[in-house]
């Protein structure tokens, strides 16, 4: 199958550019399409043998209703972003090829040996094995799951995560503690997590935004968000050290398994 053709629609950047990169170095043919350079997406469809979608959450769905229909029944028609059940139900509504989505746990500037793949293969037909010897041959751990499964993990490992920065970012911000007034007063930990604080905020915001308010399991996060913290709360007013111990003891226990 080395012999097939790549369409990559947003392959000029982030993942997209990077799958390009992953592929190519595999032997692979591969067309990258942006805004405006690239093939078109009819050009795209009627030429490739895979397509991928790689663009940001808010316009997954115009490309995949625009692309879908276009596809060849043989053809692999597969995405990139961070949440997968709705992604993937367009996929399948609106193409008649195979189906797989597809989330790689990390960023386009990290190497891929020993990262976490996530595939979720609806209507995979010849194309799965293809699709896991690409990642296996890079060095990265595949997992399948399916959307929802996926979804509801991205909630913790992405939405929650964000959400915590983004917190921790605003209280700093309304108490006016900037990096240089804070630095002196750092610890290693602290700097680390900061790193991460600012990456959210300077890098692209609109990215985290819409991680954390797409994903479809958002409401329970932010729900459990607000009773911890309430909880938390009525411990620290009332000065209960030893009840807050014997919260973090009893959690503890999932840390464990």
């Amino acid at each position: 199958m080395k012999k097939i053709e790549i369409g990559i629609i947003g392959g000029t950047r982030g993942m997209g550019k990077w799958f390009a990169g992953l592929l190519t170095d595999q032997g692979f043919t591969v067309h990258c399409s942006g805004r405006t350079s690239g093939l078109t997406i009819p050009e795209t469809a009627g030429r490739c043998d895979v397509v991928v979608v790689s663009v940001p959450i808010g316009v997954t769905a115009d490309i995949i209703k625009t692309v879908g229909p276009l596809m060849r029944k043989t053809a692999l028609l597969m995405d990139l972003t961070s949440l997968k059940e709705e992604p993937v139900r367009w996929m399948l509504e609106h193409s008649a090829s195979a189906v797989i989505g597809c989330h790689p746990l990390f960023g386009p500037q990290m190497e891929t040996k020993d990262q976490n793949v996530i595939l979720c293969p609806a209507r995979p037909g010849k194309w799965k094995s293809w699709l896991r010897t690409i990642f296996l041959n890079a060095g990265a751990r595949v997992t399948e799951a399916d959307p929802k499964r996926h979804d509801e993990m991205m909630a913790v490992v992405q939405g929650l995560n964000h959400l915590n920065n983004v917190m921790m970012g605003l209280v700093m911000g309304r108490m006016d503690a900037g990096p240089s007034d804070i630095d002196p007063f750092t610890t290693p930990v602290f700097r680390t997590k900061m790193e991460m604080v600012k990456k959210v905020f300077c890098d692209n915001p609109a990215l985290y935004a819409e991680i954390i308010i797409e994903n479809p399991h958002r409401d329970q996060i932010v729900k459990q968000c607000k009773k911890t913290l309430s909880q938390l709360e009525r411990l620290i007013q009332n000065k209960d050290a030893r009840g807050l111990t014997k919260l973090m003891e009893k959690t503890a226990a999932v840390f464990d398994k």
